[in-house]
């Protein structure tokens, strides 16, 4: 395949996904760590990082949705996958016939799952979501309630485990962690003959009490720190090893007077002469127009790695960048320069843009090459 020099370069690194997932099973021993790859595994592509993990010794996989679980089943037709948002009303039979697991979260899902069991006549897996805070999705009180007094709901199905969503786990002290534990843990006494699912990335670094059977990560597999800064000191515990590397190549370097402006709205004013660079990458690819005057990009010079600033609006297809800080050899077209990681902490990019590293990741687009590192 030719290397067109205007294209920018997305690495995945595996092994480093796959470090991730070993450092966060390490931290519950007696728990399985299962990896959530909804979204195509957070923009990532799901049909490279669900093999790799397999490979490793996952066995358990949480998507979104109905088409997510079937595209998945193609590239690890072994493993054990469950469907966040339970069957589609009318997808019950193409589930079942991939061996698929739903998470049912309304009595309505439960009884279109049963029913599918009656017909095929045989048990089909399932997971049951009680909601203990979140309010978004899971049966609510009264709704598991009715299952505990008539457990006749449930005939016909294999159901595997019980489980909730934490909604403020990155936030360690936040008191709403500490209901949602205590609440869960209500509901398995309730169900003890089901295992339990509770932490999410964030909630593993939470502590033993909300580990329970099944670990779910997702966002620290991916190499974002699953802790909110004001988590202080605990946040750079929870550093995980970088997985994701965006280069971008130079274009064009061009010398500008103070006074020009760079960019649509010329809304970034050159205050001295200065060195702009031309990128190829733009908001088409995925990379955010709010980081237009508030990014930074990362290049290699002969004194090491220099950051410089995103001058003026990010567009489609480009991106400006000062290079006024760096030697007129160290920044000429066709170099590359990288966007997040390499020295670009994704979730300070994310920062930058007045959001967080998920939306980053599951933004990436569809116009890089992409180039998957593993040692396997």
């Amino acid at each position: 395949m030719t290397d067109f020099g205007d294209q920018a370069i997305l690495t995945i690194d595996l092994d480093a996904l796959v470090a991730n997932w070993r450092r966060l099973g390490g931290m519950a021993p007696k728990a399985e760590c299962a990896a959530v790859v909804k979204a195509d595994a957070y923009g990532l592509g799901a049909a490279k990082v669900g093999p790799a993990l397999f490979a490793a010794g996952c066995r358990r996989f949480f998507v979104a949705h109905s088409t997510e679980a079937l595209a998945l089943r193609e590239a690890v037709p072994e493993a054990t996958i469950h469907v966040l948002h339970g069957p589609a009303a009318g997808a019950e039979a193409d589930l079942a016939a991939a061996n698929l697991s739903p998470v049912l979260s309304t009595p309505g899902q439960i009884a279109a799952w049963a029913a599918e069991a009656r017909r095929l006549g045989r048990k089909l897996p399932a997971a049951i979501h009680i909601d203990t805070g979140m309010n978004r999705l899971g049966l609510n009180e009264a709704e598991a309630n009715v299952l505990v007094q008539d457990p006749s709901a449930l005939d016909g199905l294999d159901v595997q485990f019980v489980m909730t969503h934490l909604a403020c786990s990155d936030e360690p002290d936040h008191p709403l962690n500490q209901a949602q534990r205590e609440r869960f843990a209500a509901w398995r006494q309730r169900f003890p003959a089901l295992k339990g699912s509770l932490a999410n990335s964030a909630g593993i670094f939470l502590g033993a009490d909300y580990h329970h059977d099944i670990l779910r990560p997702g966002i620290a597999l991916y190499g974002s720190n699953p802790l909110d800064p004001a988590a202080g000191p605990r946040r750079e515990a929870s550093r995980m090893a970088e997985v994701v590397h965006l280069q971008g190549r130079i274009l064009q370097v061009r010398s500008v007077d103070r006074g020009d402006t760079v960019g649509y709205g010329a809304g970034y004013i050159v205050e001295k002469p200065s060195r702009i660079a031309t990128v190829a990458v733009g908001y088409a690819d995925g990379f955010s127009r709010a980081l237009s005057g508030r990014g930074s990009a990362v290049i290699r010079g002969r004194q090491g790695h220099v950051r410089v600033p995103i001058a003026g609006r990010v567009s489609m297809d480009l991106i400006t960048l000062d290079v006024s800080a760096l030697g007129a050899d160290d920044c000429l077209p066709g170099m590359s320069v990288s966007l997040l990681g390499g020295g670009i902490d994704i979730d300070e990019q994310a920062a930058c843009a007045g959001t967080i590293g998920y939306e980053l990741l599951t933004q990436l687009g569809k116009r890089y090459r992409r180039v998957y590192k593993s040692a396997a």
